[in-house]
């Protein structure tokens, strides 16, 4: 019994691909699970461990609380003991608005306002007014923001044009809108003269508006017959419209149209800070608190210790540990002010970390999803050694990871396998790092690195000129075409910025796979991603005579008791929620009516219900057959065409992404870490992929930390030397075989590898 007490005892797990497994996993050790994308390693962890201890959590207080708190659906499995709370860091991108900083996310920035409420001179007593989101503390001109967004006449108005010609560039006061109909059919402008052959009161009346004090009235046509609406100007409306409000708050599409007529400038009232220069004027021992937020970390952390104010040194003992974990993990040189939307890959993930470290609690279950992801080799021991720590606390870490330097330091090993998705869900492999080579697992601790000694050679370029932004220090570099490039260099070192910000400027046409969401939904399949499902749906409409739309779930098709869901969630009160397939479709989605017609001996559902593989030798259609490829190319064969992308793993979505992009040429493709959640079986995919299109007369340029892509490369470029302010140089161009040779940080691990003591 008692050996029972230090493990975490799971058994007959079927969530989502698993095949009614058993488990049990060590307590107080570092655990991690590997295996295959898509083999059922979030499943475990985070479907069923990870959920289930939040559920039991949350079943601690009332009801009348627990109905306030989020509620989760017990796993489908037969027993779960010997759990213990969870915190939980997760691959999701950091959430924030335009507002949101390091400072704000880390719970760091409402000390500090604290701290200059409390001891700064001249004092200004509220914490809240220290903030640009209060009515006191924001700066009058740019309402908080820092940025001055105004509308710029001569990309919004073509002069040579009428208004019919749209002559308005942006598109909401265009002829396609109703507010530029309004301005044709009103009777105050000729929808048909050139703007420039306006006389100037009409001109001033159609930018400016009336005169002040006076009010001009035009007719706006609508069923009840016409009726008056007052007409304020194009630049008046478009700023009251678009620029008084936080634009981040708008579409996506409004916010590019919306930008794309206006200039950006930082505030001049302000600088940049959002408060009040009331505000500034309050200082501790010299600075202000807009100089406090743009303090480099280490910076901040050393000005913190030199307060001595027993009030104030009561506050800062409450920010500095928060700081000091984010300067373990490296991450010194980023500041208060830093914006969230403005970090990397990695760097997002370490603050992540971070905000969960520090905590004295302990017998907690710590679990990580790929924490390596978006680092450096060089910042891995940071990791590592943070791992370790809290498992010396007496913690139980469970990590899901690829990177082999971090399974080598593991006590325990839980491989999943032995393939993905439908081929996966199993255990290959449960044990020490030393016995996995011995058992028939897919993952090689002693993987061995392969330099590219023949690259690629170019006698052409995209030539970057003078880049200067954010970090980069004035960076020339010539990129080869035509040729697989790696770009890499330690976190926050400026590959993001020259490579998604610097070189679309002077090459717009590039096709760009960042790390971003693909807006996943339980109603979004592989097949309507990837543009496949409306050419499903014709081809049966086109055998049956039906409309396209029965054949759609989230049309006429869809099932009418579940209404296309395939579930139903009854009402339980405050019981835990169920989900139960929908006893009418029997979780098809589909009503009996769409079932009934077929097409070459299969109806909607058993089309849908192929796997990616099945699916190329099942349809002719060049255009289907086509996308059915790029998915088999990038290794997601396995899949099935209905499968849900809000069921797909981090590695999935990533490949689904670049698939989705493929059979071009002649083509320039930028790739944000393309190995992100892929296993080093599934990276030789992958680098297939890439020379195979490099192969077809398309640019290939990645940002990567990986060893064996930048091992594969044509052509390196590093930056750093280090990140922040310490960066934006470039330190190497050359072949990977060139790099070997360098004094470089990627260079000392590319070296390890080929010297085979590299713990990669």
């Amino acid at each position: 019994m008692s050996k029972n007490k230090d493990e975490i005892i799971l058994r007959g797990l079927q969530e989502n691909n698993l095949k009614n497994i058993d488990l049990n996993i060590p307590k107080e050790q570092l655990t991690v699970f590997t295996g295959l994308s898509g083999s059922g390693k979030s499943s475990v962890v985070f479907d069923t461990l990870a959920t289930e201890s939040r559920r039991q959590m949350t079943l601690n207080y009332p009801l009348y609380v627990r109905n306030q708190m989020p509620r989760y659906e017990r796993p489908s499995a037969d027993l779960m003991q010997h759990l213990s709370p969870v915190v939980v860091v997760e691959q999701k991108a950091v959430v924030g608005n335009s507002r949101s900083t390091v400072g704000t996310y880390m719970d760091i920035h409402p000390l500090i306002r604290l701290l200059f409420s409390r001891i700064g001179s001249p004092s200004i007593s509220s914490a809240t007014d220290f903030s640009s989101q209060s009515s006191f503390g924001r700066c009058p001109q740019c309402s908080g923001f820092g940025e001055v967004v105004a509308p710029d006449l001569h990309k919004m108005i073509d002069p040579n044009k009428s208004l019919r010609e749209y002559a308005v560039q942006f598109k909401p006061l265009s002829p396609s809108g109703w507010q530029g109909r309004w301005m044709m059919t009103g009777g105050l402008f000729d929808p048909d003269l050139p703007i420039k052959d306006y006389p100037k009161e009409t001109y001033d009346l159609l930018i400016y508006g009336p005169p002040e004090g006076e009010q001009v009235f035009a007719p706006f046509h609508t069923k009840g017959g016409p009726q008056d609406h007052e007409w304020d100007g194009l630049l008046p409306r478009f700023v009251r419209l678009y620029i008084n409000r936080d634009v981040s708050k708008l579409k996506q599409t409004s916010q590019d149209e919306v930008l794309a007529v206006s200039t950006r400038t930082i505030c001049p009232t302000c600088f940049g800070s959002g408060l009040n220069p009331e505000v500034l004027k309050c200082k501790i021992n010299g600075y202000n608190i807009a100089e406090y937020d743009q303090l480099e970390l280490t910076e901040l952390h050393s000005e913190l210790k030199r307060i001595q104010d027993p009030l104030g040194k009561s506050i800062t003992q409450q920010a500095i540990p928060n700081i000091k974990q984010l300067v373990d993990l490296g991450l010194g040189y980023l500041s208060l002010a830093r914006k969230i939307g403005t970090l990397s890959g990695g760097e997002a993930q370490r603050v992540k970390i971070a905000r969960h470290l520090g905590s004295s609690l302990n017998n907690l279950t710590y679990i990580f999803d790929e924490p390596s992801a978006g680092l450096h080799p060089e910042e891995v021991d940071l990791l590592l050694h943070m791992l370790k720590s809290l498992q010396a606390n007496h913690n139980t870490v469970i990590v899901i990871e690829h990177d082999l330097s971090v399974i080598k330091v593991a006590d325990e090993i839980i491989e999943m396998g032995p393939g993905a998705g439908v081929h996966g869900g199993e255990i290959v492999y449960q044990g020490t790092p030393e016995g996995l080579n011995n058992a028939s697992a897919v993952t090689n601790l002693d993987h061995t690195l392969e330099i590219n000694k023949q690259p690629r050679g170019s006698e052409e370029y995209f030539a970057i000129k003078n880049a200067m932004t954010n970090n980069l220090k004035d960076v020339s570099v010539d990129i080869p075409k035509h040729v697989f490039v790696s770009i890499c260099g330690v976190s926050g070192s400026g590959k993001s910025s020259l490579l998604f910000e610097a070189f679309p400027k002077s090459y717009g046409e590039a096709i760009m796979v960042g790390q971003g969401s693909i807006g996943t939904s339980c109603r979004s399949t592989l097949a309507t991603y990837m543009g496949i499902m409306d050419d499903i749906r014709k081809i049966f409409a086109k055998a049956t005579g039906q409309p396209a739309g029965l054949f759609s779930f989230n049309s006429l098709g869809a099932c009418p008791v579940c209404d296309g869901k395939g579930v139903t969630t009854p009402d339980v009160a405050f019981a835990d929620p169920v989900t139960i397939p929908c006893e009418a479709c029997g979780g098809t989605r589909y009503s009996d009516e769409a079932l009934s017609y077929r097409y070459e001996g299969k109806n909607i559902v058993e089309i849908l219900q192929l796997t990616i593989d099945e699916a190329n030798h099942y349809f002719t259609m060049p255009k289907i057959v086509e996308k059915v490829d790029t998915l088999k190319d990038v290794g997601l064969g396995y899949l099935t065409l209905g499968q849900t992308t809000s069921s797909l793993s981090g590695g999935e979505v990533q490949r689904l992404k670049l698939a989705s992009h493929l059979k071009k040429e002649g083509q320039i493709y930028l790739l944000d870490e393309p190995s992100l959640g892929l296993h080093v079986h599934d990276n030789a995919r992958l680098l297939d992929v890439f020379q195979s299109l490099v192969n077809k007369g398309n640019s290939v340029v990645i940002i990567e930390h990986n060893i064996d892509f930048i091992a594969a490369s044509d052509w390196v470029i590093e930056l750093g030397p280090e990140g922040g302010k310490n960066g934006g140089q470039i330190l190497f161009e050359g072949t990977p075989e060139e790099m070997v040779h360098a004094d470089t940080p990627t260079a000392k691990w590319l070296r390890l590898g080929v010297e085979g003591s590299s713990v990669l």
